[in-house]
């Protein structure tokens, strides 16, 4: 049944029965748009009507059974455990309808995608290793107690009033858990779902790499690898290696951050963006 739904997303989706704009849950929090389905819950944007405040409202996904109830209340508590001003703050959970769900914190914010694509911004070496610095200091947090993010993709990565956030935790798992994997998972995914810091390092790689290719022209049309087409410092390249598990990778994120801010160090001011270039950061 399981695979039968993960082959059939629509009637997965018909099974899953989300909510419609404008239902009330739990007589308080109304949805007023869905933000997404992921592997295990449903995502909406609400508003709490005994606060006024935007939030964020979660539900297990029906179709997934006790692995969807189960992951959605470990996220909950891990939630309650990471009280950082970067991170949203649980607000509240309940069961209803045998489904539970959480309440936490709308971060409105912008990604580095809306920046790029929609504002223009490219960025540059220093601008893109300062950027990965910040949101390492967060990850440093998350890390140190115990958990790792595991999906540290663009979309869950947030930029508000110049202050980076970081969002879903419904891949979290704490560091050292046994993976569960299959036959078929391909090599990509078992880098970026390993319950290591590792995992958060990798995807972190991936998020440098597209900030550097916001500033990336094509001189012709053969495809290339990262490294011949990008021009980076030989200590850029390997920081990369490494995060991308090419070379021995970092194993804990003191080391990673050390090797950043000495790359910073290194650039000094000469990789400063120029103020009168409004379209780089």
């Amino acid at each position: 049944m399981k695979r039968f739904m993960e082959r059939h997303p629509l009637v997965a989706r018909w099974f899953d029965r989300p909510h419609r704009s404008g239902e009330i849950v739990h007589r308080r929090y109304e949805v007023i748009e869905e933000l997404g389905m992921g592997s295990y819950g449903i995502a909406y944007k609400g508003r709490d009507h005994d606060t006024g405040r935007l939030v964020v409202i979660k539900q297990a996904r029906r179709t997934k059974g006790e692995d969807g109830r189960r992951l959605l209340q470990r996220e909950a508590e891990m939630l309650a455990r990471l009280r950082h001003p970067q991170i949203p703050m649980l607000h509240d959970r309940f069961v209803e309808r045998g489904q539970p769900y959480l309440v936490m914190e709308y971060i409105d914010g912008e990604t580095v995608e809306d920046h790029i694509f929609h504002r223009g911004v490219t960025y540059t070496e220093r601008t893109a290793f300062r950027l990965l610095l910040d949101v390492l200091d967060v990850v440093r947090f998350i890390h140190a107690l115990g958990i790792v993010h595991r999906d540290l993709r663009i979309p869950n990565i947030i930029w508000r009033g110049g202050t980076v956030f970081v969002i879903d935790f419904g891949l979290a798992c704490y560091i050292g858990e046994s993976a569960q994997w299959r036959d078929d998972d391909p090599l990509e995914k078992r880098l970026r779902r390993e319950p290591h810091p590792r995992s958060d390092f990798y995807a972190l790689g991936h998020f440098t790499l597209f900030l550097l290719y916001s500033a990336y022209e094509p001189t012709s049309e053969e495809e290339k690898s990262w490294e011949e087409e990008l021009d980076l410092s030989p200590k850029a390249r390997a920081i990369l290696r490494k995060m991308l598990q090419l070379d021995a990778p970092y194993d804990h994120i003191n080391e990673l951050m050390m090797d950043v801010n000495r790359l910073l160090a290194e650039r000094g001011q000469a990789q400063t963006v120029k103020a009168e270039n409004p379209t780089s950061i």
